[in-house]
């Protein structure tokens, strides 16, 4: 045991002392997480002001936003898929083959999109039954959606082009692009929520509206970037496009288990808003804000994460496996040192964060237990994902990953759910309890898994 401790805090001072490790992961980490941290900071702002209007309206847009959440997962599959193979290429200098990654991912993202623009455009009344039986929640969240569904395209490509230009080690800029479109968001949101500057007032109507005009503007920066500096990524169809049979073999090979993976994961976790959305609007408003404050220590690991797969993928691509293996293990021990830290500070100012919603206090304190809930979880979640997010995927070992969220949501989260809400009548904060054990169960298979090294061995450079 002492022998085991002895060799953990060496490991940790030598990633500690680890200068160019370090400066590499926070290179890539720190913008991601902020550019994260923004988004949760707007979804954050959204609802303070939507609760101006009540309960009613933050269940509405909170459940409007799953059909968002699912289309998100949707894309992040095809631009994680993507960002493998690309920063494999990246790592072995074949530009040619990361321009037609980056078509086939527009395609993949343009496609998907339309399956949930044009049934959220043609009845979304329908659609916003399939999570609630609530009819005023259905009619504010009906005139949300059919609104910002039209932002999904805008944001398909926004994604894809980020995704890339991530696995070229260029961060700094999708920041930059963030940073403007959310402060627009947020300004748009007051004025047209509330009906300042003589415009009308909208209500849930002009959030909606918000997002849409800064998804706009958020693509047409991010593409004027791309294309003014004529970076690798800048090329025409005839770049972009024309794909080798073993280039759509590989791509397929590596990418589908990942879209799946996350189309999957995501409509298991729309089940659980189907759990949620029957156990009444303060229930929904509760794991609605819960969800949103912990997104905030979340975005934290989606930018380790991401470093993760990019810097092993660079170092897979390039062929140095030991110094990949490295690499994890450093990955893995600055997660649980940062986990630590999240879970302290969320504990101990949890109350402060609840403090500035306008909700009642029996909300408050299920808005409460949810987060002491999920402080208990985090890590097991966090360390998930560095693990199958950035480790496992970057050596594509991407069925695996499959595997463990889909059997993990479907086989446990789900049917735990459903008893909760509907057999067991728990509360809301119980019924998250019993969905977050999917996150133990992910966490020892996922660690085996790892320690087994396939994805060392499943490059995806050879095409």
């Amino acid at each position: 045991m002492e022998k085991d401790m002895g060799g953990l805090f060496n490991k940790t001072r030598e990633m500690l002392q680890d200068g160019p490790f370090l400066k590499k992961a926070l290179m890539i980490a720190c913008p991601v997480a902020l550019q994260g941290m923004l988004n949760t900071i707007v979804n954050m702002v959204d609802t303070l002001m939507i609760g101006g209007l009540g309960s009613t309206a933050i269940a509405a847009v909170g459940l409007a936003n799953k059909v968002f959440f699912v289309f998100s997962l949707l894309v992040f599959g095809i631009v994680s898929g993507g960002g493998i193979l690309a920063a494999q290429f990246w790592g072995n200098g074949d530009v040619k083959h990361i321009r037609k990654v980056l078509g086939l991912s527009v395609l993949l993202a343009l496609t998907g999109a339309l399956f949930f623009v044009i049934p959220s455009l043609i009845n979304p009344k329908m659609v916003m039954r399939i999570f609630t039986t609530s009819e005023s929640s259905i009619a504010l969240g009906a005139q949300y959606l059919r609104i910002a569904a039209i932002a999904y395209p805008f944001l398909a490509l926004t994604n894809v082009y980020v995704a890339m230009l991530r696995a070229t080690n260029i961060v700094m800029f999708p920041l930059i692009c963030s940073c403007i479109a959310i402060g627009l968001n947020i300004c748009l949101n007051y004025v047209l929520i509330f009906g300042k500057l003589g415009a009308p007032a909208m209500g849930v109507a002009g959030a909606a509206c918000a997002t849409l005009i800064a998804r706009c503007i958020e693509l047409i920066l991010v593409l004027g970037y791309v294309y003014g500096k004529k970076l690798a990524l800048a090329c025409g169809p005839r770049g972009m496009f024309g794909w080798s049979k073993s280039f759509v073999f590989r791509f397929v090979e590596t990418s589908a288990p990942v879209i799946a993976n996350e189309f999957m994961w995501g409509l298991g976790t729309t089940m659980y808003s189907l759990a949620y959305g029957r156990m009444g609007d303060d229930a929904v408003a509760a794991i609605t804000i819960a969800t949103t404050i912990q997104d905030i220590a979340v975005v934290l690991f989606q930018g380790l994460s991401a470093a993760t797969a990019v810097i092993l993928g660079h170092e897979l691509g390039a062929g140095h496996l030991k110094q990949a293996e490295k690499y994890a293990t450093q990955f893995f021990i600055l997660q649980f040192l940062v986990t630590v830290t999240a879970d302290i500070l969320l504990v101990l100012g949890r109350w402060k964060i609840i403090g500035i919603y306008n909700i009642t206090p029996q909300v408050a304190q299920d808005v409460n237990r949810c987060l002491l809930v999920f402080a208990l979880y985090m890590p097991a979640k966090m360390f998930n994902y560095i693990n199958v997010v950035g480790v496992l995927r970057s050596g594509g070992d991407t069925k695996m990953c499959l595997f463990l969220d889909t059997s993990g949501v479907w086989f446990l989260g789900v049917p735990l759910a459903f008893l909760g809400a509907f057999l067991w009548n728990l509360p809301i904060y119980g019924v998250y309890a019993l969905v977050l054990t999917e996150e133990i169960y992910k966490a020892i298979l996922g660690y085996l898994r790892y320690r087994q090294k396939k994805w060392l061995k499943n490059l995806a450079v050879q095409v």
